[in-house]
């Protein structure tokens, strides 16, 4: 049994219905984690901070209407809970890009029941930019190495309207941004964690690529 969560997240106050979204969102995600690897089975027991809570730092750091763009959105990760958000507004989007079909499909179940903001894209991140050329602001979790997911996003980064990137990282997460330094140039701001004392969302702005 999953607890319910209070009326605030991360400290933050939560109205009703972005609550009421939420719980009907972990109920789905749990009937569908038991045929589906959504996430590793050994945090479902933790679904509310390990996940929710974790997602909800991105909308929280960056709020208002705007366009998203959530790489390999998996189970929903922080691509769903953003969209959540955003139906309270009433306005924003969330393009989730998520290659594979059966998550592909969960996460349609899930926009719809859920009533979130959002569209999905079952295809290659590669691919993703010709589809969805321009967007305010790009996520991701648990999903890649930050020159990997700085490749990409450079396409969007270096457009005219200069949107800002969001990663979740653990611990180690300075190894990554020295090595990525020696390709990229960006503005980076790190913000600790309210859910994982060791993690970090790592903010990038102003991207580009150096000239080797």
């Amino acid at each position: 049994m999953i607890a319910s969560p209070s009326r605030e997240l991360n400290g933050l106050r939560v109205s009703r219905e972005t609550s009421d979204r939420l719980e009907h969102f972990a109920t789905l995600f749990q009937k569908w984690a038991k045929s589906i690897n959504l996430v590793a089975p050994s945090t479902l027991s933790d679904l509310w901070q390990r996940h929710i809570a974790d997602s909800a730092q991105i909308f929280q750091l960056f709020p208002g209407p705007k366009r998203w763009v959530d790489l390999g959105s998996g189970g929903g990760f922080p691509g769903i809970i953003t969209a959540i958000f955003l139906a309270e507004l009433g306005d924003g989007w969330v393009h989730l890009v998520e290659s594979n079909n059966k998550k592909a499909a969960f996460l349609r179940v899930a926009l719809n029941e859920t009533g979130a903001r959002g569209s999905v894209h079952p295809i290659r991140i590669e691919d993703a930019v010709s589809v969805i050329p321009k967007c305010d602001a790009i996520s991701a979790r648990a999903l890649a190495d930050l020159g990997l997911l700085l490749d990409y996003c450079a396409p969007w980064m270096t457009a005219a309207n200069k949107p800002r990137a969001f990663f979740h990282k653990g611990r180690d997460y300075q190894q990554e941004v020295d090595k990525a330094v020696g390709r990229f140039q960006f503005d980076l701001v790190k913000h600790r964690s309210v859910v994982e004392p060791d993690s970090v969302v790592l903010e990038i702005a102003h991207l580009s690529r150096k000239i080797q």
